[in-house]
């Protein structure tokens, strides 16, 4: 019987303990853990999506949570890292920057030395954009360089060697001109986006861009010459060995809606529309007899069009560097024909992956094994009751305590580590959101998503346990290989 050990909570975590309770509706997670593992319980509120605001989130419920602490049989050693963060008591074929190799069973990413690596991140590294930040940033750093300094040095002690989307890069850049233990960073270009505020039609959603219909403009044929001539912003970046890699979009509305969507367009000259129509009649298809398998290959033939495009773009300005793909999330990332088609273009898949207290071993096998290329999962984030925050916005899920968020985050990337195929991740993200700020867009203007709150002092009880993780990742990925 599985060993579990309470964090209280009332009187559940005693029920727990002596096996009063039958299984929990917030525990399905647990199916995934192995039984010989300790294991703690936090308590969460679910993320629901499509509902009033006075029902977005589910009501309390345990949730089984695997902890370093807890792993069964696990001793940490030490792990020499080099420059780039990558474990130096390995060593394959090095090109200067980096790249993804499976390397026995595991995937990893390969740092320009070529040492085995991975990539433990935060995304937005930069400063807040309130009143509030504004006054604090000068009082706590008065300057840019002060603060990516600072920054760094946090990020460094708590076992991060990187950033993500949305980051600082001319602070990053100026910062690892003059480091021993520089920044990986990403750079995310917008390819998309930046087309449709040139042709118009696009909106602000919660988190992403919005399209009209729900539908792309990937079939424009200004938007494949619109991307060459966009990818030459690369070309500054090109022989910097910092760079882990490239975004071209974020969140894009890749799903079952999308041929409807098209065929429904007002516009019926739009290049969407032709496409879509032209689709169903070379495959002798009417619109009464569209199916979900016919919708999933036409998502499939858009995201083959939209993903070919921009890398091929992206290639042609940059060689050296790993095309990332453009953060899915979602049911896409779930549809085997859609990864199936996209696969061959990236390096490495990123995800955005909310919605699992413990990632699925199934998404993770199926993503590799149908695009044939490791994954990064580059959002996920709980927020913290404790905080004083609003906490309604974003699609993180609310625990009690700080302590809470660094318990999750372990059982997160544990899970993560265990795949083998995750070459790393990005946690979302590094300064909470200020209410003050009306300036944003509406997934980020109330909540604790951050490892530092507004007035940039470190959430500890959080950034402990990122630590305890964070200093081990080879280690660990060691362990679970020999498990």
């Amino acid at each position: 019987m599985r060993k579990r050990t309470a964090i209280p909570f009332g009187g559940i975590g005693l029920l727990l303990l002596l096996g009063v309770l039958g299984p929990l509706p917030g525990c399905s997670g647990s199916r995934n853990i192995p039984k010989e593992d300790a294991l703690v319980v936090v308590e969460a509120r679910r993320r629901n999506f499509g509902t009033e605001a006075a029902e977005r989130y589910s009501p309390w419920a345990p949730f089984e949570t695997r902890t370093v602490e807890g792993l069964a049989g696990f001793r940490s050693r030490a792990v020499a890292t080099g420059r780039y963060g990558g474990r130096t008591d390995r060593r394959v074929a090095a090109t200067g920057f980096y790249r993804a190799e499976r390397i026995g069973e595991r995937w990893w990413a390969v740092d320009p030395e070529g040492h085995p690596y991975l990539h433990v991140a935060v995304n937005s590294v930069t400063p807040g954009g309130s009143l509030r930040n504004e006054r604090a940033f000068v009082a706590k750093f008065g300057d840019a360089r002060t603060w990516i300094a600072e920054t760094a040095r946090l990020l460094n002690a708590h076992g991060f060697n990187g950033t993500g989307s949305w980051s600082d890069t001319e602070r990053i850049l100026e910062y690892n001109a003059g480091a021993r233990a520089p920044l990986a960073y990403t750079v995310n270009w917008n390819f998309m986006s930046s087309y449709g505020k040139v042709r118009g039609g696009t909106f602000q959603e919660p988190g992403h861009t919005g399209y009209p219909n729900g539908v792309m403009f990937v079939f424009d044929p200004a938007f494949e010459t619109f991307a060459r001539e966009h990818a030459k912003e690369l070309v500054r970046l090109r022989d910097d060995p910092n760079l882990f890699g490239h975004f071209s979009d974020n969140e894009l509305p890749f799903n079952l809606r999308n041929l409807e969507g098209y065929l429904t367009l007002p516009d019926t000259t739009d290049p969407g529309y032709l496409a879509a129509r032209q689709w169903l009649a070379d495959r002798g298809l009417t619109r009464a007899q569209i199916t979900d398998e016919v919708r999933e290959q036409f998502m499939a033939y858009a995201g083959e069009r939209y993903f070919r495009i921009v890398s091929e773009a992206i290639r042609a300005v940059d060689p050296n560097h790993m095309y990332l793909g453009p953060r899915l999330y979602g049911g896409q990332m779930n549809t085997e024909a859609f990864m199936r088609a996209v696969g061959p273009y990236v390096d490495v898949m990123a995800a955005n992956y909310y919605g699992q207290w413990t990632p699925r071993p199934e998404h993770m096998d199926n993503w590799t094994r149908w695009t044939g290329k490791p994954f990064i999962i580059t959002e996920f984030y709980v927020k913290g009751e404790d905080s004083g925050l609003p906490n309604q916005s974003g699609a993180g899920w609310i625990v009690r305590t700080q302590r809470d968020r660094g318990l999750f985050y372990q059982n997160y990337t544990l899970a993560l580590l265990e795949s083998g195929n995750c070459v790393g991740w990005h946690h979302f993200r590094f300064q909470d959101n200020d209410p003050e700020n009306t300036r944003v867009d509406p997934s980020n203007n109330d909540a604790n998503k951050g490892i530092v709150d507004n007035l940039y002092n470190p959430h500890t009880g959080m950034l402990d346990l990122m630590k305890a993780l964070n200093t081990r990742v080879y280690t660990l990925a060691d362990y679970f290989d020999a498990r």
